[in-house]
């Protein structure tokens, strides 16, 4: 996954490499995790955990692959700031 930013002052390109998604998983604090776990409905809210979130988005780890390429997101603002997301 690459994801693009630039603005008049910032140009950034970061490589993120779909192995390291639980490991980034890891780092999200439990305060996060608490808040989306709140605005989730009643029978669903216990899923919410990062256990579940990781085995999810590892779960899914092949169509991504399959994927490779396709733009997820692209923002262009008026003043020029530019954001782009893709596998």
């Amino acid at each position: 996954m690459t994801v693009k930013i630039r603005t008049r002052d910032l140009r950034l390109h970061i490589p993120v490499p779909a192995a390291m998604i639980g490991f980034v998983i890891r780092l999200i604090p439990d305060k996060t995790i608490d808040k989306m776990r709140l605005n989730t409905p009643e029978p669903y809210n216990c899923l919410v955990t990062k256990d579940h979130i990781r085995m999810i988005l590892e779960e899914c780890l092949d169509v991504l692959k399959e994927n490779k390429g396709l733009e997820i997101v692209h923002v262009e603002a008026a003043d020029g700031t530019f954001l782009s997301v893709k596998l």
